[in-house]
């Protein structure tokens, strides 16, 4: 039978732990050459977009994940995965929830591996599903005793300090400016839409692992390119997606590209910031999608859920 989730069934069945380790082991398998991740893909459909990210775990399943850019009241995707000694499909699911929490998930893999083991403040600018998912999988690594929220409207960001109260042990309070968010903090996640920079190198304290979620391409990035030249360890998920960006991605040029490694490589030998600070570009290991959907509904078929 063929497992079908929705978004109830994510949030309820799928474990923040269980999701960081899953895709610490996507992160390796992709350094192995195990896990096959090409860029996205997109399909121009006039007045937007259908966009494919693929993936295949050799010896296992292939799958994709599929959304659009087009101008819908509702984002929902769509990830399926095969069986690939059959092509039968195995499992799919539906919805808005998998996408976020498997970004979320490896933005987490990346702090365990690059931010100091004692780091327990966050600094979230943002206030969105992406940024509720960071904190969501974050927790699930480090034990947080504050998260320090800046996002431009106060009601929404009042609003998502309610709703992650619950995920931390620590305090949840919000930051008049992202600069008070930052000051001093070990974790800075940024997670916005922002077309112009956010946040200044100087303004994040020396050592601190920076994730950065949002735009990141020449002409329309979060942050400036000042924060990858302080930076003494940079990494990302994705170098095949780095190099595919169009526009260019920031880095790509630049005197920090030649310095930027993979995530796996990272884990592989465990590496610190000290006076610079590590900078993590998250922009989505393809594959992922699946590789968590595969995860997650073996787990289910064992359970008998």
């Amino acid at each position: 039978m063929v497992v079908l989730l929705d978004d109830s069934a994510i949030r309820s069945r799928l474990d923040a732990a269980q999701a960081v380790a899953w895709m610490g082991e996507a992160v390796d398998a992709a350094e192995h050459g195990d896990l096959v991740a090409p860029p996205r893909l997109a399909a121009d459909l006039g007045a937007g977009g259908l966009v494919f990210t693929t993936g295949r775990l050799r010896g296992s399943w292939y799958g994709y994940r599929s959304y659009d850019t087009l101008a819908t009241h509702e984002d929902e995707q769509v990830v399926v995965v095969h069986d690939e000694g059959t092509g039968r499909v195995r499992a799919v699911a539906i919805g808005t929830e998998l996408g976020p929490r498997r970004t979320g998930a490896l933005g987490a893999v990346a702090a365990d591996a690059l931010a100091a083991p004692d780091a327990d403040v966050v600094a979230l600018i943002g206030a969105g599903r992406q940024a509720y998912a960071q904190i969501w999988a974050l927790a699930a690594v480090r034990p947080i005793r504050e998260v320090r929220v800046y996002s431009r409207d106060p009601a929404r960001r009042r609003a998502f300090l309610q709703r992650i109260a619950g995920l931390v042990a620590g305090s949840c309070r919000e930051a008049p400016s992202a600069a008070a968010a930052a000051e001093g903090a070990p974790i800075v996640i940024l997670a916005t839409s922002s077309a112009t920079p956010v946040l200044a190198a100087s303004q994040v304290a020396p050592g601190a692992f920076v994730s950065t979620l949002g735009p990141k391409q020449r002409g329309r990035a979060e942050f400036g390119i000042d924060l990858a030249e302080r930076a003494t360890v940079l990494a990302t998920d994705s170098l095949a997606q780095i190099r595919a960006y169009d526009p260019p991605n920031v880095l790509v040029g630049s005197s920090a590209e030649g310095r930027l490694v993979s995530l796996g490589a990272v884990r592989a030998r465990p590496v610190r910031a000290r006076d610079g600070i590590a900078l993590f570009f998250s922009v989505g290991l393809a594959g992922t999608e699946a590789y968590l959907l595969d995860r997650l509904s073996r787990t289910l078929d064992s359970s008998g859920q």
